[in-house]
């Protein structure tokens, strides 16, 4: 208890004595110091950001709607392999979230579409099955397509083509808006223990998000 009493004491006496110039020096050389060490672990906080790239992304108008044409480029971690081939299956999931910008505030969120696709391999026939949804997909049946070889059936994951993810009447002529574009390896529908089990781990993290401003010439 006395320790703290004296601690307590000195403190004061220590802040009358260094002059108030010397002081600022020293609290900005602090926040310099802070400020460097950020940016050094800045590099390595993107690197774990996910193994996946948006190499393109567009979106145009058209009679259907608001289109979006994306392709994405990953590359398939062993431990997924390995599941894939002893027949468990993979979900991967896209959103894209249609945005309308403010200059005053945080940009107006105005349309949210999905997309959720099962990749699985059948040990029996040799192939590959891609299941796509607008709603998660989990372990139930559905229409998809069938694949040779596993190269096809990654390429279909790997490219979106003219995805309707809003209607022409959601848009303002008058008004600019933004797209953000996000792909993921949807970890919440594997088995329980692949769940337990991709936490924390880099090899189940197949992520990205990439944002676009809807051309000016797209929203007349």
């Amino acid at each position: 208890m006395s320790q703290v009493i004296t601690t307590a004491s000195i403190s004061p006496c220590w802040r009358r004595r260094v002059p108030g110039a010397l002081r600022r020096g020293l609290e900005l050389l602090a926040a310099a110091a802070l400020a460097l060490a950020l940016l050094a672990l800045a590099p390595a906080v993107h690197a774990q950001s996910g193994n996946a790239e948006i190499t393109q992304l567009r979106v145009e108008l058209a009679e259907e709607g608001v289109l979006l044409s994306a392709s994405v480029r990953f590359d398939l971690p062993p431990v997924i392999e390995d599941a894939l081939a002893k027949g468990i299956p993979m979900f991967f999931a896209t959103e894209a979230v249609l945005f309308r910008d403010r200059w005053y505030w945080y940009d107006k969120q105005i349309v949210t579409a999905a997309r959720h696709m099962r990749l699985s391999f059948q040990p029996l026939t040799r192939r590959w099955r891609l299941v796509v949804s607008t709603a998660p997909i989990g372990n139930s049946g559905g229409l998809g397509q069938t694949f040779e070889t596993r190269e096809e059936a990654l390429a279909a994951v790997q490219r979106v083509s003219r995805w309707k993810i809003a209607d022409l009447q959601d848009l303002d002529p008058q008004l600019q808006y933004n797209v953000d574009f996000r792909f993921r390896l949807d970890v919440s529908q594997l088995p329980r223990p692949f769940q337990i089990g991709a936490v924390g781990q880099s090899e189940w993290s197949i992520s990205a998000v990439r944002n676009l401003a809807v051309p000016a010439e797209s929203a007349r």
